[in-house]
């Protein structure tokens, strides 16, 4: 915000549907003010993405340019009581007590997450005569691939002076998805500056571990499969199937540690 005015005009009276009316305590009124400006914003985005599109028309220069969408976050709007990303803040009229510890007197607004909501960005490839027109590409990927991907587009060799965190998403783009292609993921969130969180998820196409050194009591295990708007926090559960996964899933978090340790002591000296 603000928007430009044709953008703004189609939401202005509008009453927007929200994810989690029924959320307790949830401020109803201010989430749909903030779902009106949230259209709105996407809108501008979305205009002015097909003002380069068209551009690029002109120029005749679409059938040879490669162009990706992307974002650096994804947006709670009220999913999980919560709004904003990773960094995200109550939506609830008061924020509820005792969730983390902070660094400031407003971190109480806030609640650290790394919900799929915070963690998931859109990723759009238009690529002509490679990317199928209107292809849904379900594997996992992060933003880290983007840099091989670009690279490999480009038929440049990687450097080979320093490792490389990704992998090229061509055989995704082109349809040909290789059958061991790994579709588990890593996450890794410090926030020092409203409140305080050192979180960490493995995440799997069925579950997700979240960790947070600073707050154990905020730990979280959810099936994302029956639950994917990770609205029942599992951590807690002693039943056999939960405790095996929270197992396999904490020993390949301890594997991450292993793996990032020699990084983090070279960059701190």
């Amino acid at each position: 915000m603000p928007v430009a005015p044709e953008d703004w005009a189609p939401y202005a009276e509008l009453d927007p549907a929200i994810p989690n009316p029924d959320y307790p305590d949830l401020d109803v009124a201010k989430m749909k003010r903030q779902m009106r400006e949230y259209l709105a914003s996407t809108s501008g985005v979305d205009r002015n993405l097909g003002r380069l599109l068209s551009l690029l028309d002109q120029l005749q220069l679409a059938e040879n340019t490669i162009v990706i969408f992307s974002s650096d976050h994804g947006y709670n709007m009220g999913h999980n009581g919560i709004w904003h990303k990773g960094n995200g803040i109550w939506a609830t009229k008061k924020p509820p007590g005792g969730t983390h510890h902070g660094t400031r007197v407003i971190s109480s607004r806030y609640r650290p997450n790394m919900y799929d909501h915070s963690l998931r960005v859109p990723a759009i490839v238009r690529w002509p005569q490679v990317v199928a027109k209107g292809a849904t590409i379900h594997h996992t990927a992060t933003s880290l691939d983007f840099f091989p991907t670009i690279v490999a587009m480009a038929h440049a060799e990687l450097p080979t002076s320093q490792p490389v965190r990704g992998r090229s998403l061509l055989p995704l783009l082109r349809g040909q998805p290789p059958v061991d292609w790994n579709q588990d993921l890593y996450a890794h969130y410090h926030m020092i500056n409203y409140a305080e969180a050192d979180m960490q998820c493995y995440r799997t196409p069925r579950f997700k571990l979240i960790r947070d050194v600073h707050n154990r009591d905020r730990d979280e295990f959810y099936d994302l499969l029956a639950d994917p708007g990770e609205t029942s926090n599992l951590i807690a559960s002693r039943r056999p199937e939960v405790l095996a996964a929270i197992g396999q899933l904490q020993a390949k978090l301890d594997h991450q540690a292993e793996l990032l340790r020699p990084i983090t002591q070279k960059e701190l000296r």
